[in-house]
């Protein structure tokens, strides 16, 4: 079991391409998040058509698809930052070339439909970033945790600013967060992947599918109704995919209203799904459309400590 390969960690300088692969964006959005990076020191760049409009998406497919290739080929661009999430990301699936990319790999950062890029990405080989996007580095204090834990992952050192969050372990990195009630304890090892459940259940069949022998899946969704939820894990149950997990993360699922259609409340349904499995399963892990949102290196290689007092997620990335 090894993870995929890394693209280089960000130096000094270092050029960083924003895009809009799927929906359109505030303006405002791209210019706080541009400020941001470039506060860290960074040379950012914007996309031609990331501030765009084609009905809901930010320009049609050739467009957005023109701006994200150009990226990959650009043996200058170090990371490529997706704006935001919203839907339009399947549109490129199967269109983009990553022969430019695999000779100079980059970060690609995003999380909600950008799970379709890492899902991809993965498929292609590489690790990427899902982690929050321009309205969170526009909105929130430079001092934010998770804003300062994706600046600490993408450059490799670690600042005692990011200690709310994210610890220098001597193998990587590690999260610390607080338990549940419904969590299920141990520990596993294996390759982090997922994101978006309903994004990626899109790409259940297809070759972008995630492989899961050895998988730690994360999941985490917005706006989706329980049953819609549970409808999806049980997809997941009945293809084998479960089964064959090291680990599973539930993060946030947000923007629903807790109606109990299903006779328990959503993480009581889905602690059931997956009651029969042996591996180590998290409640309420902090990733998802909320605030505290903590970058989670899609590709990398983690060990999953489910305890009495916490939750342990460490990264070996060296």
């Amino acid at each position: 079991m090894n993870q995929l390969t890394f693209p280089p960690y960000l130096q000094p300088g270092d050029r960083v391409r924003i895009v809009s692969p799927s929906g359109k964006i505030d303006k405002e959005f791209l210019k706080g998040a541009k400020a941001r990076m470039e506060s860290w020191g960074l040379d950012v760049s914007i996309g031609k058509h990331a501030d765009g409009s084609h009905g809901t998406f930010s320009g049609t497919v050739s467009q957005r698809l023109a701006d994200l290739q150009t990226a990959f080929d650009d043996e200058r661009i170090a990371a490529i930052f997706c704006s935001r999430g919203g839907y339009g990301a399947v549109h490129l699936a199967g269109k983009l070339d990553f022969s430019g990319f695999s000779r100079h790999p980059k970060w690609i950062i995003g999380f909600s439909d950008i799970t379709v890029l890492h899902n991809l990405t993965q498929h292609a080989g590489f690790a990427s970033l899902h982690a929050p996007m321009a309205r969170h580095l526009t909105v929130e204090p430079a001092d934010d945790p998770c804003t300062l834990s994706l600046k600490d992952i993408l450059t490799g050192h670690f600042s005692p600013e990011t200690a709310e969050a994210l610890q220098p372990v001597p193998s990587g990195f590690r999260y610390t967060c607080e338990t549940h009630p419904l969590n299920r304890k141990g520990t596993g090892e294996g390759i982090l992947r997922g994101g978006n459940l309903a994004v990626f259940y899109g790409l259940r069949g297809t070759p972008y599918d995630i492989p899961p022998e050895g998988s730690v899946l994360f999941i985490e969704d917005v706006g989706e109704r329980p049953h819609a939820v549970e409808r999806m894990v049980y997809n997941l149950k009945l293809g084998g995919v479960l089964e064959r997990l090291s680990g599973l993360v539930i993060g946030q699922f947000t923007e629903y209203e807790e109606t109990r259609s299903l006779g328990k409340v959503l993480y009581e349904a889905l602690a059931d799904v997956v009651r029969e499995y042996g591996y180590p399963v998290c409640f309420n892990f902090p990733v998802g459309h909320v605030r505290r949102n903590l970058p989670l290196i899609n590709g990398a290689r983690v060990t999953l400590e489910v305890g009495r007092k916490d939750v342990k997620l460490t990264f070996h990335v060296s």
